[in-house]
């Protein structure tokens, strides 16, 4: 069920009852998007049931599901468009159109090619384990998990949370788990696998991949020992889940090993969303525990917020692409 795996915690005092969040979301379910609608967002039965609650309990765990649909009109196309009408205007009246009308004609050509675009529609599971105080997403992307938690936070009133922080930065504990001399060294219920992205920090950004290659060796320590750091490191967690740990603390390919997945003990498909929470809460709360056990502890919010005022501004940049860094990708073997 959870592929990807961002964790929040829960602020204290936020303590719902299910028929409550039921009805705050009942107003916000999922629509489609209209004809001119780029993007609509909503609530969906996370059991798939038409008609069914849109906010499902099992042993406890709570599980949502958001639908966001969007509609994307090609840029180029827009423009075109635009420039053909700008073209019919200067032809019929001898002038060139100012800045403001040329942004209402680029708004008006979107307006109208939006009916024709195709709608793509993704979901999102969140599971809230209030005993533990901690909110689980299925997002692989920050963006994805931002539109989540906006769209919580626009129904349930007193709901406060923020990203777990650790003692030690994932980045620091990869680094220390790629240096070890042995797998000793590793955690105890922490086993490093078999693919890693390693970056430089320099201004030439270099970096290298590591796929289906075993990393405890000196290969790999010589490029860390160079100054290139884990930004993501494969992992497996008591020999029944294997995942990718990032340097933000996310989980990726979060998958379960062979046998596993017979542990749910039905396959009844009546059963099955039932038996999948089960298993997935089952394990990825033990594993979650052992991760942050792993890092050292999670950081008090308290001293978290001060590390945060402490810490040197850095420049941030979106979007964008490092045209000269140089990337190398060794592979070997499978890769769990």
């Amino acid at each position: 069920m959870f592929k990807n795996v961002m964790v929040y915690r829960i602020g204290e005092g936020f303590a719902p009852n299910l028929a409550d969040v039921q009805a705050a979301l009942e107003p916000v379910q999922f629509v489609e998007c209209g004809a001119s609608q780029e993007k609509s967002i909503g609530w969906v039965p996370p059991r798939g049931e038409e008609q069914g609650p849109l906010v499902e309990s099992v042993a406890g765990q709570w599980i949502l599901k958001l639908m966001i649909e969007s509609k994307a009109v090609p840029g180029n196309v827009v423009r075109r468009k635009a420039d053909e009408r700008i073209a019919q205007i200067e032809a019929a009246t001898g002038r060139k159109p100012g800045k403001k009308e040329k942004r209402d004609l680029m708004d008006d050509v979107l307006l109208s090619l939006l009916p024709q675009a195709f709608a793509r529609q993704s979901t999102v599971l969140v599971w809230m384990d209030l005993e533990n105080r901690r909110l689980i997403l299925n997002a692989g992307s920050q963006g994805k998990a931002d539109e989540v938690m906006s769209a919580l936070m626009n129904v349930m009133g007193g709901l406060s949370v923020s990203l777990i922080q650790t003692l030690t930065s994932p980045q620091a504990a990869m680094t220390q788990w790629l240096l070890a001399p042995t797998p000793d060294e590793w955690p105890s219920d922490l086993t490093v696998e078999r693919e890693t992205v390693l970056k430089s920090t320099g201004e030439d950004a270099a970096s290298v991949r590591f796929t289906r290659h075993h990393l405890a060796n000196d290969d790999v320590r010589k490029h860390v020992m160079e100054g290139k750091l884990p930004t993501q490191l494969a992992l497996s967690w008591d020999g029944r889940v294997a995942f990718v740990l990032t340097e933000t603390l996310q989980l990726k390919k979060v998958q379960y090993l062979d046998g596993v997945m017979d542990e749910s003990g039905t396959d009844k498909k009546e059963d099955r969303f039932d038996a999948d929470v089960a298993l997935s809460t089952g394990l990825l709360g033990p594993l979650i525990d052992s991760l942050i056990d792993a890092l050292g502890g999670e950081m008090e919010l308290g001293a978290a917020a001060a590390d945060q005022a402490l810490a040197k501004p850095t420049r941030t940049v979106v979007n964008s692409t490092v045209e000269n860094s140089a990337t190398a990708t060794v592979e070997e073997g499978p890769p769990f």
